[in-house]
């Protein structure tokens, strides 16, 4: 049997963590939002990036695989090319917008939203914007998803033929990055916020996993064994990252153990935080089994909807938080205005992908990725 036809179909699962996990994101683009204490970023190592990198590993080799064996290499290659374009033009597209904001309604956000080197030297930050080396606040993403489509189409091919080659491959990628700090250049100061070396190693283990994976370690994921190693791994992280927060409970936490963990370096997918997000997913994959009848409740249709859509949420919900901060910091800033912003603009969300879905028809699905 080949591995595209052990391959899973779409799990709804996916959707609805990448619409929480998009929500999360509005929440924290928010600066000083206190609803960002219910996002996972203050509980562990790891945050909705790591969700975002493993989901869209695993959806693209399932959406893009399925391309493949229907209608060949070409008509796959055409897909991948494809995508990477449209959130190439969506980055670019944003990046305009946020200039055109933040001239328009407040210059004085220009450095908190790094446009104001765009204001001062419009050209060639434009021109550095299309190479994809210069990036406005909360943009960083979308550049380094333009290179995984663009180059997709190989990957998808070396893991099918030999998956477990191109996962120690990866693997030691990404080792090397750890090692010697290989990253991209951006401007005008400063490497890619989300080096693509790094992060490259969970979108292909959601690769692999999507071809290999779930066949081989699932009787693993699902044992106790698993599930009591990741439970106690969670919780040690809670315990350091409350030890921020806390000054009692940093004196706690021994010199040599903070010598040893520190610094857990986000830009480069630092492997505490790996450590982090795999753990939380055999907990999550124990917990909300495939078929979970809440999954396809009304309580988590919004999400389902928002990660369907995921390119165009991530986009507007970048306008929304700067229009949020706007509103918090014009009228007030107090708790009662954060909760009400931040549930507006979740609610606004979740109206414009209902509206995106029905536009499309779910008859006519298409490649859904960010």
């Amino acid at each position: 049997m080949r591995p595209l036809d052990k391959m899973p179909d779409r799990d709804i699962r996916l959707d609805a963590c990448r619409g929480i996990a998009l929500w999360f994101v509005f929440i924290n683009h928010i600066p000083g939002n206190i609803c960002s204490w219910l996002t996972l970023s203050h509980y562990g190592f790891s945050d909705t990036t790591e969700v975002f990198m493993f989901v869209s590993g695993l959806t693209c080799m399932m959406a893009y695989g399925h391309v493949f064996r229907s209608a060949g290499t070409w008509a796959m290659i055409c897909h991948t090319v494809r995508r990477s374009w449209e959130i190439y033009s969506a980055f670019l597209l944003l990046t305009l917008f946020l200039v055109v904001a933040v001239y328009w309604i407040d210059a004085d956000l220009a450095d908190e939203a790094n446009v104001a080197i765009v204001l001062q030297k419009p050209g060639e930050a434009l021109s550095r914007a299309a190479i994809l080396q210069y990036r406005p606040v909360n943009t960083d993403v979308l550049p380094t998803f333009v290179l995984f489509h663009l180059l997709f189409a190989p990957w998808l091919l070396l893991l099918l033929r030999w998956p477990n080659v191109t996962l120690a491959a990866s693997a030691l990628l990404y080792g090397l990055v750890q090692t010697y700090g290989w990253n991209l250049r951006g401007w005008p100061t400063n490497d890619w916020y989300f080096n693509p070396f790094a992060w490259q190693f969970l979108v292909t283990i959601g690769g692999w996993w999507a071809v290999v994976g779930h066949g081989r370690l699932a009787p693993f994921v699902m044992s106790r064994p698993a599930i009591m190693l990741s439970a106690a791994y969670l919780i040690w992280s809670l315990a350091v990252t409350m030890s921020w927060i806390n000054p009692a409970l940093e004196l706690v936490v021994p010199q040599f153990l903070k010598a040893l963990v520190y610094p857990i370096d986000k830009s480069d997918l630092d492997p505490l935080r790996l450590l982090h997000f795999l753990a939380l997913a055999v907990c999550v994959a124990n917990l909300a089994p495939a078929h979970w009848s809440v999954m396809r409740s009304r309580m988590l249709l919004g999400a389902v909807r928002c990660g369907e859509n995921s390119l165009e949420i991530y986009c507007v919900g970048v306008l929304l938080s700067l229009a949020a901060y706007l509103v918090l910091r014009t009228i007030s800033d107090g708790v009662l205005a954060q909760v009400i912003v931040s549930g507006t603009g979740i609610g606004l969300l979740t109206v414009f992908a209902t509206l995106l879905t029905g536009f499309t028809g779910l008859a006519a699905p298409r490649i859904r990725l960010l």
